[in-house]
């Protein structure tokens, strides 16, 4: 741990966390848990204070997605129960964002599935940002829109967008396990382009998907290698109706140190805690703000999150300050997700 937190207070890259190091954290018992966050936390202070970065999700497009990824409720052939439609008008995602916004989101993250944008959507998009801008002129704007083809990352930006986000999500040596429609060199691909055309890079990974040790550090060290400005680490959410239904692999000590190990690997980058933190972190959800810096704030894309109320006062008793139901048949500490069927493409009001 001394080793890991004096190299992460120095973030000099050369001489960066080793892939040995790496797995080390996560080779870490259940006994030594909270000296590996308190070392994380260390360096994550160092780098980023105790402020935490609120981020809120719009679907602008739901559902219906060409695109094959096994982990996805929106995927081809997904049974999963998930709201499904079409483009949000610019107006009705403006609504979305401000409601994100009033809860004290930082920045809106504008997402639509499909593998890839047309130059129509594109078009589509840039309305979108104009409506959420005239609204909330300082806001930071995200767009995730999937596989980007040349020019399109530089019309993003010129229509006033930010950031793009576009995930790794697992190593290379296993993406041909969890999608056969596009490839891993498709992906590294579009995350170059964003960054070429001036963008924010905002790429991260998927925990919990029946992935090695190895693989979560080889994509924490692929990551490193494009140089993201933001890394989301999100945990499997295992959609009934999808390849992954019923994988339960994460508890909240491993979902811990995989956090960890991110920030080890990237010591002065934003650290994104994402999807699937409810579920598996439960109530270890305030020790995990020690290696994160920045959170989603209330539901994601097509499931359902815990209140953004219940956020800030996490946020807060836990010592950080904001930057800027039913019945279940599986157990409490797995519970099953709860698609979404408020907020954006519904008249029922976002949970914010």
């Amino acid at each position: 741990m001394s080793s890991l937190v004096a190299k992460g207070l120095a973030a000099d890259p050369e001489d960066p966390v080793t892939r040995a190091e790496a797995l080390a954290v996560l080779a870490t018992g259940d006994d030594d848990l909270l000296d590996v966050v308190a070392a994380a936390g260390r360096v994550r202070r160092r780098w980023f204070g105790h402020r935490v970065k609120l981020n809120y999700l719009v679907n602008l497009k739901s559902g219906l997605c060409p695109e094959d990824c096994f982990y996805c409720s929106q995927r081809l052939g997904s049974r999963a129960d998930v709201l499904k439609y079409t483009w949000l008008s610019a107006q009705d995602a403006a609504d979305a964002a401000a409601a994100g916004v009033a809860g004290g989101a930082k920045r809106v993250c504008l997402v639509a599935s499909g593998r890839g944008p047309t130059d129509r959507d594109v078009d589509r998009v840039a309305g979108v940002v104009e409506a959420v801008r005239e609204r909330n002129p300082e806001v930071e704007v995200c767009a995730c829109l999937g596989l980007l083809r040349d020019g399109q990352a530089a019309r993003l930006r010129e229509a006033g967008v930010d950031a793009y986000n576009h995930n790794l999500n697992t190593s290379e040596a296993t993406y041909q396990d969890i999608c056969t429609t596009h490839e891993f060199s498709d992906r590294v691909d579009t995350v170059r382009q964003t960054q070429g055309a001036g963008l924010s890079a905002c790429s991260g990974l998927i925990a919990g998907m029946g992935e090695s040790a190895e693989d979560l550090v080889d994509v924490a060290l692929e990551l490193r290698t494009l140089d993201p400005d933001s890394v989301p680490v999100n945990f499997l959410m295992p959609f009934e109706g999808t390849p992954l239904e019923g994988t339960w692999e994460l508890t909240p000590a491993k979902a811990l140190r995989i956090l960890a190990m991110v920030r080890f690997v990237h010591p002065d980058v934003e650290v994104r805690l994402a999807g699937g933190r409810e579920m598996h972190l439960r109530t270890l959800q305030p020790l995990a703000l020690h290696c994160a810096n920045s959170v989603f704030l209330g539901d994601y894309l097509t499931s359902e999150g815990q209140a953004g109320r219940s956020d800030l006062e996490m946020i807060a008793d836990a010592g950080f300050v904001v930057e800027g139901t039913s019945t279940d048949t599986m157990p409490a500490h797995r519970q099953a997700v709860v698609p979404r069927k408020r907020g954006a493409g519904t008249e029922v009001a976002p949970n914010a």
